[in-house]
């Protein structure tokens, strides 16, 4: 026992020295919650709102001298993180604090006006993943519209992008394809900090009236870092984003996920992190896949049998993905690949013509898009659709760049 306690100090030790950068609510704290002293916060967060050493954003406000913490907002998967993806929640009061929770996940998705009552500034404190289809950045967005019809300061404790501030790829949203899951038009993986991001809604006027916004950056983090370079603990973001890594994989399969027609690995031990169904031949797929030489990427036979979700309690074979350089590998083109490989080696089983047709609807709004299926449904091919999902990247960046916090 006194032996484990020991190795236990010297990890949490060891740890605490590899934190490289300070977010913004470490850097909130240092200023004495300047910005903050005499108003009625309103609090916009999750688990994964905390400061370096892992201490829930709600409770450090909650005790904050001169800082009236009066009302919380959980997004998709609630204020502690105990609802699954997708299910509704209702409002409660938080047992911790008695401070009243407001579902922004449930009957609505923006909060309203009955909300927001007695709140002087929104406080919006969440780790995102980088990529446009996690619906945390879409909250953002929605409370950011209420912020402004309501007068209310809202204020951004920024934290990084676990993909890096570099890595930009996809198409933008197209008009009509706008939804929770796609509610900006930014690129598939955009390349900023919720900060960054937040910026360019006022500065684009993606919002028709603008809320007065103050962004308190992060210190020492730079745009080259991705997650595993800042040192920070990571908390899971949603119940299948357990890992820093997880973040990776996230745009990796994500959208070919929305089909149902294959495991990407939700349901199993890896999840986004490969690609299986009971109709593969592991050793074939992989091989093919590999023939590709993909920059930045390798692929492993795998044989699984899924404890959830698609392909439960069946004998799956497939390829476990591996990202051997992450800053060279396309990771949303990953998909598209497996996609095009699946319809050459089973041509009975091309993706738009087994996937569930009622599973269109939500792969086109993950898209921005349905060009990219009815294209590709033509021949199975990723050089055909390759042109559209690049086409807007060159311009987001130049565009994005006037928006950086950080070098």
């Amino acid at each position: 026992m006194a032996l484990m306690l020991y190795c236990m100090t010297i990890t949490s030790s060891a740890f605490a020295r590899n934190i490289r950068i300070k977010t913004g609510i470490e850097v909130l704290k240092e200023s004495n919650f300047k910005i903050l002293q005499g108003k009625r916060v309103g609090l916009i967060t999750n688990p994964t709102g905390v400061d370096n050493d892992l201490k829930s954003t709600i409770d450090i406000l909650h005790e904050a001298p001169g800082v009236q913490l009066v009302a919380l907002y959980g997004p998709e998967h609630g204020v502690r993180g105990d609802v699954h993806a997708g299910d509704k929640i209702d409002s409660f009061t938080d047992s911790n604090t008695g401070v009243p929770v407001y579902s922004l996940y449930g009957a609505t998705r923006k909060p309203s006006k009955e909300m927001l009552n007695g709140v002087d500034v929104l406080v919006y404190d969440i780790q995102d993943i980088g990529c446009r289809s996690y619906t945390y950045i879409s909250t953002m967005y929605l409370a950011m519209q209420a912020a402004a019809e309501n007068d209310i300061e809202f204020v951004v404790l920024d934290r990084p992008n676990p993909l890096s501030g570099l890595k930009v790829e996809g198409n933008l949203v197209e008009e009509g394809f706008v939804s929770f899951v796609s509610q900006l038009r930014i690129p598939y993986i955009y390349g900023l900090t919720c900060g960054e991001l937040a910026e360019m809604i006022i500065g684009e006027q993606m919002i028709s009236r603008p809320c007065k916004l103050t962004v308190v950056k992060m210190k020492k983090w730079r745009r080259k870092m991705n997650f595993e370079d800042t040192g920070l603990p990571w908390v899971p973001t949603s119940p299948h984003i357990p890992f820093s890594h997880s973040a990776f994989f996230y745009p990796v399969s994500g959208i070919l996920g929305e089909l149902g027609y294959m495991s990407i690995g939700v349901g199993y031990t890896l999840p986004f992190e490969m690609f299986a169904a009971e109709w593969i031949n592991a050793e074939e797929f992989a091989r093919t896949l590999n023939a590709k030489q993909l920059p930045g990427v390798i692929f492993r036979p795998i044989h699984l049998k899924p404890y959830y979700s698609v392909g439960q309690g069946q004998d799956f074979q497939g390829v476990q993905i591996y990202l051997t350089d992450f800053f060279s590998a396309r990771l949303s083109d990953i998909q598209f690949h497996v996609m095009e490989v699946s319809a050459q080696l089973y041509p009975d089983r091309k993706v738009f013509e087994r996937a569930p047709e009622n599973r269109f609807n939500m792969f086109d709004k993950v898209c921005g898009s349905d060009f990219i299926r009815l294209e590709f449904s033509k021949n199975h091919r990723f050089a055909d659709i390759q042109s559209y999902w690049t086409k807007d990247e060159k311009s987001f960046r130049l565009l994005s760049k006037k928006y950086y916090l950080y070098r």
